[in-house]
């Protein structure tokens, strides 16, 4: 398959493309990459903000720089961990709770969300679990603490969520019957319901929660009614929301009219 030219790169594949750029030079300006990627200067700061927000650079007056050394794999999921100790301890708190809900023989979906990977280490005494993941921070921690069977879903590595995504991941997410998915989300609120920052990442939420039989969100209380770029699906499609004692009491009663049930931690 040919190479995409940059005018028709998805915006996840731009957004990687500014990262592999920015991890080379330290240094990216609005001006140039709206030339080279022939979109608008506004579809730059754009996308600039949304990798801000994602502990991937620093924005600078007309640019970028680089935030995270290197540009190895091993450096994509370091970027993980730094944003995972944003809100950690709400973040740690949820995960044990989601992970409750986990029974033995389960097959378990988890996405590539920071607050999902925390996770794992509350899964090391349910038994006869499988693991699939697009996430390669969840692979890299089920190997470290768990004994069980993971399933590592191919595709095309994004370095900026350190997933896996595109339509091959997508065809490998169809061939399983999952018993329960643990999603997170760049934001969430009653109107829009889930939302996320690229089409790519929409798409494989979307495909993981059609092929879940129960839903769980994994949301800290910093995600209520921000706004993300792309709908991911509504609130309805979600059976249990867990979040944080920060939650306003009527953002709880937003989340029960909606349909799921919702768990303070």
């Amino acid at each position: 398959m040919p190479t995409p030219l940059p005018q028709d790169l998805s915006t996840t594949q731009r957004r990687d493309a500014i990262l592999e750029q920015l991890q080379r030079q330290g240094v990216v300006r609005v001006r140039d990459l709206a030339k080279h990627f022939a979109v608008s200067t506004v579809t730059v700061r754009a996308d600039l903000a949304a990798m801000e927000e994602e502990g991937l650079l620093r924005r600078e007056h007309g640019g970028a720089v680089r935030t995270l050394p290197g540009r190895s794999l091993l450096t994509s999921l370091s970027g993980m961990e730094e944003r995972a100790g944003l809100n950690s301890p709400q973040k740690r708190a949820i995960a044990a709770a989601a992970a409750r809900h986990v029974r033995p023989r389960d097959i378990i979906l988890i996405d590539a969300g920071t607050t999902a990977v925390e996770m794992v280490p509350f899964l090391s005494e349910v038994e006869d679990i499988t693991i699939v993941t697009n996430a390669l921070n969840v692979a890299a921690a089920v190997g470290a603490h768990l004994r069980c069977r993971l399933i590592l879903l191919g595709g095309t590595y994004s370095r900026t969520s350190s997933s896996t995504l595109g339509p091959q991941a997508l065809l490998a997410l169809s061939e399983f019957n999952i018993s329960r998915l643990f999603l997170g989300t760049q934001a969430f609120d009653a109107a829009s319901g889930l939302t996320d920052t690229t089409t790519e990442i929409a798409q494989m939420k979307r495909a993981m929660i059609e092929a879940s039989r129960e839903v769980f969100l994994l949301a800290d209380a910093s995600k209520w009614e921000k706004a993300g770029f792309i709908k991911v699906a509504p609130l309805g499609k979600v059976h249990h929301v867990i979040s944080d004692r920060a939650l306003p009491a009527s953002a709880i009663r937003a989340i029960k009219e909606a349909g799921p049930r919702c768990e303070i931690v």
